[in-house]
């Protein structure tokens, strides 16, 4: 089997891309490799450059490959988690004095490495609305920014930004544009392509989509950066484990067919919570109300899997997130099963306080694959109870 192209279509290389059979024993699907160190043809004789399994290992190697080829660029690395392949581009791209302008609705995980982490080591953040190109525009002005960071679609409130537009600006500023695109996935929106640096993912989400691993990743262009993160990845040794890198792949391999599901799902959950007269506010990119609904139908080619909802009061948004019975309260999102969280206290307790923090009355739904008769019955007998 040869290796597919830039050229082959999405599903095609998801499926094939670093996915060789096995030649010694035709396998169709390449083994897991498990040994922490390869034998040498003499000293420094490596074979095909492995040595010690921190420094590189076969099944990690294939799913960059696979990454790579799903976000159209020519580097990815994989680490043991979405925050430690964050951590090494910080720490690869950084210096002290050097300044992180973040978008003001994101994982708080991430906000906590820089402000928390990399804070004490000189490093600073400043918070602006990302979906604002003018607000964005007016903080670079200000002030220069080593990286610009956005997720879009944004966790959890949904909001878009114009990747095309922020990397213009990012760039005319001397930034490197960073985009996390853990929630729309490679599947509906492609970074690389709009202009943007780097990519993040937490790939223990819609990537590895099964809520049974957890790993992070990079994907980029730039040779000396990748040289950078790579080295950081080695030296400081936070990378995936073969099963862990297999479970990934796996998922990667069925990942157009369950974000199409997702998506599909999403909209008919968002449609009905939109028109139920318990809910404030519905956070979702397809209604065509949403703010950033064109935006999202340009740059995506589906909405994605979350949709966030807010009732009346805090209140209100605790009892319906713990009255579900289909949708598990749990973090994470991403499976294909449907999770329910309240971010004030789970995912983004860490922004308590700051610019960051979400409103106490807004819960996050991760819609899963499930039927969507028996998804939306369980919301609405959910709403009842509040």
């Amino acid at each position: 089997m040869t290796e597919p192209t830039a050229d082959s279509g999405f599903e095609t290389r998801a499926v094939h891309a670093g996915q060789a059979f096995d030649s010694t024993t035709g396998a169709v699907i390449p083994p897991v490799h498990f040994s922490t160190t390869y034998a040498q043809d003499g000293i420094g004789g490596l074979r095909e450059g492995y040595e010690y399994g921190r420094s590189g290992n076969p099944t990690r190697t294939a799913l960059e490959t696979q990454l790579a080829a799903l976000e159209g660029g020519a580097h990815a690395l994989s680490f043991a988690s979405g925050l430690a392949a964050e951590d090494a581009l910080l720490r690869a791209a950084l210096k002290p004095g050097d300044e992180v302008l973040l978008g003001n609705d994101v994982y708080g995980g991430t906000y906590r490495l820089i402000a928390r982490v990399l804070g004490a080591w000189g490093v600073s953040v400043r918070v602006v609305d990302m979906s604002d190109l003018d607000a964005v525009r007016a903080a670079l002005e200000e002030r220069p920014a080593r990286i610009v960071w956005v997720e879009t679609p944004s966790n959890p409130l949904l909001r878009i930004t114009d990747i095309a537009g922020l990397a213009r600006l990012g760039h005319d500023a001397g930034a490197l544009v960073v985009v996390d695109n853990t929630f729309a996935s490679p599947a509906l929106q492609q970074p690389l392509a709009l202009g943007a640096d780097v990519v993040v993912h937490s790939t223990t989400k819609y990537l590895g989509g099964h809520s049974d691993v957890v790993g992070g990743a990079l994907v980029l262009n730039d040779d000396a950066l990748y040289g950078e993160a790579k080295f950081l990845q080695f030296a400081v040794g936070a990378v995936s484990g073969p099963l862990d890198a297999w479970l990934t792949t796996r998922g990667i391999k069925t990942l157009a067919l369950r974000m199409q599901r997702h998506s599909e799902n999403a909209q008919e959950v968002a449609s009905f919570l939109s028109s139920h007269g318990s809910v404030a506010h519905v956070y979702y990119p397809g209604l065509p109300a949403h703010p950033g609904h064109e935006l999202a139908a340009r740059q995506m080619s589906g909405f994605g899997g979350i949709v966030s909802v807010a009732l009346a009061d805090a209140a209100s948004a605790r009892r319906f997130a713990e009255s579900t019975r289909l949708f598990q309260l749990a973090e994470s999102l991403g499976g294909v099963e449907s999770l329910m969280n309240y971010p004030d206290e789970m995912t983004h307790a860490s922004v308590r306080g700051t610019e960051l923090a979400v409103p106490p009355e807004v819960v996050r739904l991760s819609v899963g694959v499930e039927s969507i008769a028996d998804l939306l019955a369980d919301l609405d007998q959910a709403l009842a109870r509040r």
